[in-house]
């Protein structure tokens, strides 16, 4: 059984002479946040600015501030109206060359009832943190550029590289942004530490703020499409619901540097595995053999059963083993295919049950409907119970692409994580 927290210690808070605030919220999935104030950090002495600053908020405040605002401090410690602008001390800041940013309107009104909006930037080690608010009538590309550039100018980084953002109705604002600074845009949910902050400030920050509008649904919320065919370039020949011992899946991930695939910060998920705990995924094998076209077989064979109490998986090796069971006819994939995969922003793989079909998620809103299999009491089990597993594991799973069936080595790996959308 795998236990997730996130690790809070890297969430910094602004600076104010009030008692910390150190009551646990535990939210209804598997990740428990500690709003326990972090050690300070030393301010750093060199020619760039200041690693850590605090400022008032850039909107006007709450009609119900003045009359709450010394109340919610004195119960909950920090100020929820600060602003926070902040590099760890320790980071080198050429290298941090990729940015996460959230773009958006909170459920807080400011003294014209008007949604405030804020920006929230990231690296995906939180060794950069960043927030802002902004009234509602100046949201655009060029405010967005401006507060990037202030980003620099104030902690002393260069402009990112890379820009990854979750939220498609931003699209536009975001990318017109990057591409005037030079910098790429990247629609992505691999912005998992941004995705862990924005839930984690829902609660300490947000929730406490004068102007907190209880019940107020996100004004741009996540999409989940209908999923789409499968472009034939991610077509594999034969797949397999599998599971690897954690540690296994460590040692797959220590050969990223030579392969395709993507991992996690599990240090910053706070992720406690034992190492004997097996965690599922999904293996694709494929060769370079002349595709069968239109060809679909399903060799029957059992390979998951569940007991009462607990999964029991029949085939268990070191290495990853593929079932022979699934077989689909399409053009081989191997170092093209896992090269194209590597720039689609794999963020899960989802075992849909009811069509008897595996989902892909990708980018921001992109599904492709990865696999189809026959729709058998068998099949369903086996479907079911791989998800099981992976809700077991707090949503922790992974991708294997293998370039030859006989191959021990995976052409490329990519480690997944199921997160619910953020509160805001």
């Amino acid at each position: 059984m795998a236990s997730l927290s996130f690790n809070t210690t890297r969430i910094k808070q602004p600076i104010t002479n009030f008692t910390s605030f150190t009551k646990k919220i535990q939210f209804n999935h598997s990740f428990q946040f500690s709003t326990k104030k972090p050690t300070n950090q030393k301010i750093r002495t060199s020619h760039f600015p200041p690693c850590f600053s605090v400022s008032e908020s850039s909107v006007s405040p709450s009609p119900l501030e003045t009359e709450t605002e010394e109340a919610v401090f004195d119960e909950e410690g920090e100020d929820p109206t600060a602003e926070l602008s902040y590099l760890d001390p320790e980071t080198d800041p050429l290298g941090i060359t990729d940015w996460e940013v959230d773009f958006c309107s909170r459920p807080i009104l400011d003294i014209r009832g008007k949604k405030i909006w804020e920006l929230v930037v990231c690296d995906d080690s939180l060794s950069l943190q960043y927030t802002k608010y902004f009234p509602n009538n100046v949201i655009n590309s060029v405010t967005l550029k401006d507060a990037m550039v202030s980003i620099c100018d104030e902690l002393g980084v260069p402009l990112p590289d890379k820009i990854r953002f979750f939220r498609s109705q931003m699209q536009t604002i975001i990318s017109r942004a990057c591409k005037e600074l030079g910098i790429k845009s990247i629609p992505s949910k691999r912005c998992l530490s941004l995705l862990l902050w924005l839930e984690e400030r829902y609660e300490t920050v947000y929730t406490r703020h004068p102007g907190f509008q209880k019940g107020s649904k996100p004004l741009l919320a996540l999409d989940n499409p209908f999923p789409m065919e499968l472009p034939e370039n991610l077509y594999g020949e034969k797949w397999a619901f599998v599971q690897l011992p954690f540690s296994a899946v460590q040692e797959e991930l220590s050969y990223l540097d030579t392969r395709f695939g993507a991992t996690l910060d599990l240090d910053l998920l706070g992720i406690e595995v034992d190492d004997k705990t097996l965690i599922p995924g999904l293996a694709v094998a494929t060769s370079r053999a002349k595709p069968l076209a239109g060809k679909f077989s399903f060799i029957c064979s059992r390979v998951i059963h569940v007991c009462a109490h607990a999964l029991a998986w029949i085939q268990h090796l070191p290495r990853l083993i593929f079932d022979q069971r699934f077989s689909f006819s399409i053009k081989h994939l191997g170092m093209h295919c896992s090269a194209w995969m590597n720039g689609l922003e794999v963020c899960s793989i989802e075992a849909d049950v009811a069509k008897a079909s595996l989902i892909l998620s990708v980018g921001i809103s992109t599904r492709y409907i990865y696999a189809t299999y026959k729709k058998t009491p068998d099949t369903t089990v086996e479907a079911e119970a791989w998800e099981a597993a992976k809700k077991a594991c707090g949503g922790l799973h992974f991708l294997a692409i293998q370039d030859d069936l006989d191959s021990d080595d995976c052409v490329g790996f990519w480690l997944l994580l199921d997160l619910p959308p953020p509160p805001v």
